[in-house]
C-alpha cells in the first residue's frame, strides 16, 4: 500500500511540474510580440539571414514572433508601410529616396545587403563587352523611371547620347526577354539571381554593375518603418534590427545551415539556383547596422541631378540606426 502511495505521489508531482512547464511555456509565447514583415519580393536567396534568425530562435530571444509575409506586388510594401498598416519591410534605398521626398514618412533602420545587386546584364554570346557596345541596341527595363535613370546614366558614362539606343519596358519578363532575342540586354536583372538563372539554363551571361560605371553606391535591401512606429515603440525597432543582425552573423558563420534554414521554410523555392545565388550574395550581406550618411547623402544628391526626385530631401531623414540609439 506505502508503495503504491509513493507511487501515486510521484506521479502527481510530475503531473504538476508538467502542468508548471506548459504554463511557464504558455506565458512565455504570450509575451512574444507578434509582427508581420513585409518581404521586398518573394522569399529567395536575399532572405536567408531572416529565415535563419527566425529557425534559430533568434526573434524569439529578442521577444518578438516574426511572420514574413510576400507582397503581390512589389510596389506594395513601402506605401502599406508608409500608411501605417505594417510596421516593418524590406526594400531598397533608391525607393526611400523617392518616397521620402515626396512626402511619405518611410525611412531606413537597418541593411540586408550593403550594395547594388542590380545590373546591366546580356548574353555573353550577344557579344557585348562594354557599355559603349550597347550603341545601336534594344534595352529592356523592369521599373520606370528608376531603371531608366540608371541606365542612362551609364549609357552617358560611355559616350552615348539618348537615340544611340532603343528602351522598352519588359516589366518583371527578363530572363524570357533575353532568350527571345526581344531585346540585346536589360537593366533590372540581379547579378546575383538572374545571371545564374541564365547560366543553368545553359546560355551564360555579362554583366556591368550600376557602382563602376558611373552610379553612386547604395544599400541594395534595407529594413524600412515609419516615423510614427519608430516614436511609439523604438525598443521594438531595436530588437528587431538586433535580431537581423544577430541572423546576420550566424549566416556568414554557418553558411550551410542558413541556407538549409530558408529551404526549410521555403520547400518549393528553385534549391539549385538559390543555392548559387546565396553563395553569390554572401560577400555582400551586411557586416553591420550602421548606415553612413555619406551613401544616403551621395544617392540623394543623384537622384535629385538626375530627376530620379523632384524635391531635395534631408539624408538625415532617409534613415535612422536604430541600434546605436
Amino acid at each position: 500500500m506505502q508503495d503504491v502511495t509513493g507511487k501515486t505521489r510521484i506521479g502527481l508531482f510530475c503531473l504538476v511540474l508538467i502542468l508548471i512547464t506548459g504554463i511557464s511555456t504558455m506565458a512565455e509565447d504570450k509575451k512574444l510580440q507578434d509582427i508581420t514583415v513585409l518581404l521586398d519580393w518573394f522569399p529567395n536567396a536575399d532572405h536567408v539571414p531572416l529565415y535563419a534568425a527566425q529557425q534559430q530562435g533568434i526573434f524569439t530571444k529578442h521577444g518578438l514572433k516574426i511572420e514574413f509575409l510576400p507582397p503581390s506586388d512589389p510596389s506594395a510594401p513601402l506605401k502599406l508601410v508608409a500608411a501605417g498598416k505594417y510596421p516593418l519591410a524590406i526594400n531598397y534605398q533608391p525607393s526611400v529616396t523617392i518616397a521620402r521626398s515626396q512626402g511619405l514618412p518611410v525611412k531606413s533602420i537597418g541593411v540586408l545587403v550593403e550594395h547594388p545587386l542590380n545590373t546591366i546584364s546580356f548574353l555573353k554570346a550577344s557579344g557585348i563587352k562594354t557599355p559603349a557596345d550597347l550603341k545601336g541596341k534594344t534595352i529592356g527595363y523592369a521599373v520606370a523611371p528608376l531603371d531608366v535613370v540608371l541606365f542612362e546614366t551609364i549609357a552617358r558614362e560611355a559616350g552615348l547620347a539618348k537615340g544611340d539606343y532603343e528602351l522598352i519596358n519588359i516589366g518583371f519578363n527578363i530572363t524570357p526577354s533575353l532568350l527571345s532575342g526581344k531585346v540585346h540586354a536589360v537593366i533590372g536583372a540581379y547579378w546575383n539571381y538572374e545571371i545564374n538563372e541564365l547560366a543553368l539554363e545553359g546560355h551564360p551571361a555579362g554583366y556591368f554593375p550600376l557602382e563602376k560605371h558611373g552610379v553612386p553606391d547604395f544599400y541594395e535591401l534595407v529594413v524600412i518603418s515609419n516615423d510614427t512606429f519608430l516614436q511609439k515603440e523604438p525598443d521594438t525597432a531595436k530588437r528587431f534590427m538586433a535580431a537581423v543582425q544577430e541572423g546576420l552573423a550566424y549566416t556568414k558563420k554557418n553558411p550551410e545551415a542558413a541556407l538549409a534554414a530558408y529551404f526549410e521554410a521555403n520547400p518549393d523555392v528553385r534549391k539549385e539556383l538559390d543555392s548559387r545565388a546565396f553563395q553569390a550574395t554572401l560577400p555582400v550581406f551586411a557586416n553591420s547596422q550602421e548606415q553612413t550618411l555619406a551613401k544616403w547623402q551621395g544617392f540623394a544628391a543623384y537622384a535629385l541631378k538626375n530627376g530620379l526626385i523632384e524635391k531635395p530631401v534631408e539624408a538625415s531623414e532617409l534613415f535612422q540606426n536604430v541600434l546605436s540609439k
